[in-house]
This record gives C-alpha cells, sequence and structure tokens, in this order.
C-alpha cells in the first residue's frame, strides 16, 4: 500500500516537473518570437519612415571643395569640384580634404599620392601652418622624381589653402618628423604656399 502510494507521488512529481520544464520551453520560444517581431516592425519602421533628427541631418551636410590633381603629363595640376562632409572645425575639415586627395580623383585625373597611404594627422599653429603628417608609406610608395615630388606637395598645399580657412601655409611631415624630402628631390624642411603657377594652362581654380 505505501509502496504504490510513494510511486503515485513519485508520478505526480514527474508529471508536473516535465509540464513546468514544457512551460518554461514555451515561454522561451513565445518570447524570442516576441523579440524578433519588434526587432523587425523596428527595422521596417525606419525604413519607411527614415530618421529625421537633426544629428543625423549634420551627418548628411556636404561642402564643394576644389581637389588639384595631375593632369595626364604629370606635368602641373588641374581642378576637380568634390563634396566631402562639412566639419565646422578648421583642423577637421582639413582632414576631409586630404582624406578625399588619399582617396584620388573621379574624373580621370592622375593622382598626386601612392595607394594606401595613411593620414597620421593634422594641426594648424598660430601661423596659420598646417602640419600634416602621413605614415612611412608616402616614402616608401612614392614613385619618387622631382615632378612628382612637387605634385604631391603642391596638390596638398594648394588644396588645403584653397578650402581651409585659416591655413596659409603646409608643412609636409612624415611619422610625426620633420625629413629633408619625400624622395630626394623636394626640400621639405620648410612650409609651402599656394602655387597657381602650378596649375594647367586655361585651367579654371573651380569655385572661388
Amino acid at each position: 500500500m505505501g509502496t504504490k502510494k510513494q510511486k503515485r507521488t513519485t508520478e505526480i512529481k514527474v508529471k508536473k516537473k516535465k509540464k513546468s520544464i514544457r512551460k518554461s520551453f514555451l515561454f522561451l520560444i513565445v518570447a524570442t518570437v516576441v523579440v524578433f517581431l519588434v526587432l523587425l516592425f523596428v527595422s521596417l519602421f525606419e525604413y519607411v519612415i527614415p530618421p529625421t533628427k537633426d544629428t543625423a541631418a549634420k551627418k548628411k551636410e556636404k561642402q564643394l571643395v576644389v581637389l588639384y590633381f595631375s593632369d595626364a603629363n604629370e606635368r602641373f595640376l588641374k581642378p576637380e569640384e568634390r563634396y566631402i562632409p562639412k566639419e565646422n572645425i578648421p583642423t577637421e575639415q582639413a582632414k576631409e580634404v586630404v582624406r578625399a586627395l588619399l582617396d584620388g580623383s573621379k574624373t580621370k585625373l592622375i593622382n598626386t599620392f601612392p595607394d594606401k597611404v595613411t593620414l597620421e594627422s593634422i594641426t594648424i599653429d598660430d601661423s596659420q601652418t598646417a602640419h600634416v603628417s602621413f605614415d612611412n608609406s608616402l616614402v616608401q610608395r612614392h614613385p619618387g622624381g622631382s615632378a612628382s615630388e612637387m605634385a604631391t606637395i603642391y596638390s596638398l598645399t594648394n588644396s588645403l589653402i584653397k578650402n581651409v580657412s585659416g591655413i596659409k601655409k603646409v608643412k609636409l611631415l612624415i611619422a610625426g618628423k620633420e625629413v629633408e624630402s619625400i624622395r630626394g628631390h623636394i626640400n621639405t624642411r620648410h612650409p609651402f604656399t599656394m602655387n597657381k603657377e602650378l596649375l594647367a594652362p586655361g585651367s579654371k581654380e573651380g569655385r572661388s
């Protein structure tokens, strides 16, 4: 008698435990489905109605700039207009200009920087000189030659002075340090000013 009662009690406990496990498993499935539906709804809502916050608008705000690349003969610089992200801080705007230069021409002009060159930093001192530092790959990957070095230096200098107020001179650095030249031809120990004489004959400077 006692044994049958104990056996029945055990069976009831096992059934209750199984029922509890089934309920927990079912709850987990329902919760997962609900979370998935909520995420799906939010994604669809943002797709149908894009964000209109001021921060989103600021991220999309662009500025028209003039960049300088080499002509087909790599003798002169030619202007290329480009829209880049607009920044209110001069050093940040200067970084956007240089990144656009490193990205290369979009109108089939000749790029003045080698591929895979990285901008490290830009600072602007009280004399309105921008100190622009690149990584060592600028020296390692540069083809060299006075014409190529001249194009690199003045595409950088002209582009920054043209587009960033507060920059009157540009000093090129490698890994944060002054170097004698990029590849032994043009002295880079002093800052450079804008050189309009390198503009291709008959070409316009772009916007004023």
